[in-house]
């Protein structure tokens, strides 16, 4: 009897395959060469039975797990931790009236554990009160009194002062326009 995560498996053999790649480059003449050899995952491939009234449940469950990519343990004649399920194949024969027989692959995972801490929460202390500046302040929208007049030909700051009760100075302020060149069509403020 063996078991792979929670589901039980008459299990009659394993097959461990332990391998590695080597990359190899043409060269013109002779062998191709060779500069680095990487270790492959271990795999292993299970054969044996599913049996019992629950066979087709338990055979779903280790579908939905090799579905899920769910880490599992394996115990049988060997025990193997950190395992998932490649491949499931399943064969339901006569011979086999109460079950199904199974060949699983199963393949070694490695987990890294990573070399970040967790932080925790920083304990609350008082905060500071939060104020605006450097933030754009809101302009209080008062209502302006401000007077304009639309410049037409002969215009000048004088008339504009007696006809508005404005002083020159003033309106030289206001509208920064010389004197003798005042654009004809443009608003000038006049109080």
């Amino acid at each position: 009897m063996a078991k792979l995560g929670n589901v039980y498996l008459q299990i009659t053999s394993e097959d461990i395959n332990d391998s590695v790649v080597a990359t190899s480059y043409p060269v013109e003449e002779g062998v191709p060469f060779s500069d680095h050899v990487q270790e492959q995952p271990k795999s292993i491939s299970l054969s044996g039975y599913v049996l019992g009234k629950d066979s087709k449940q338990r055979l779903q469950q280790l579908r939905h797990s090799m579905k899920k990519g769910e880490i599992l343990s394996y115990v049988g004649r060997s025990i193997l931790k950190n395992v998932i399920i490649l491949s499931i194949d399943d064969n339901r024969t006569n011979e086999t009236a109460n079950g199904s027989a199974v060949n699983i692959q199963l393949q070694f995972i490695r987990i890294v554990n990573t070399s970040w801490e967790k932080v925790p929460p920083k304990q609350k202390t008082q905060q500071k009160k939060q104020t605006n500046a450097g933030k754009k302040q809101p302009v209080d929208k008062k209502k302006t009194t401000a007077v304009y007049h639309k410049v037409k030909k002969g215009d000048t700051y004088w008339e504009l002062s007696r006809k508005y009760g404005t002083s020159i100075p003033q309106l030289r302020k206001w509208n920064k326009y010389p004197d003798r060149a005042i654009p004809i069509g443009v608003k000038l403020r006049v109080k």
